[in-house]
């Protein structure tokens, strides 16, 4: 995929991978950011988390503007 981001300073080619991971039967999210969130007890938690993770970040993004 080819995009910009709003940080980004010129479009990149953007590589889609699966965020979840489960380490101990437990499930973690990656964020662009570079951290792990979690532990989440199932995949569906962690997958409800990622988009509540998300619209945190957008309403950050659209206080700052």
């Amino acid at each position: 995929m080819f995009g910009k981001r709003a940080q980004d300073p010129a479009p990149t080619t953007i590589f889609r991978s699966d965020r979840i991971c489960r380490v101990n039967s437990e499930f973690y999210f990656n964020t662009r950011e570079g951290t792990q969130e979690g532990p989440f007890a199932s995949r569906e938690a962690a997958e409800r988390e990622i988009k509540a993770y998300i619209a945190r970040m957008q309403q950050l993004t659209q206080v700052a503007s």
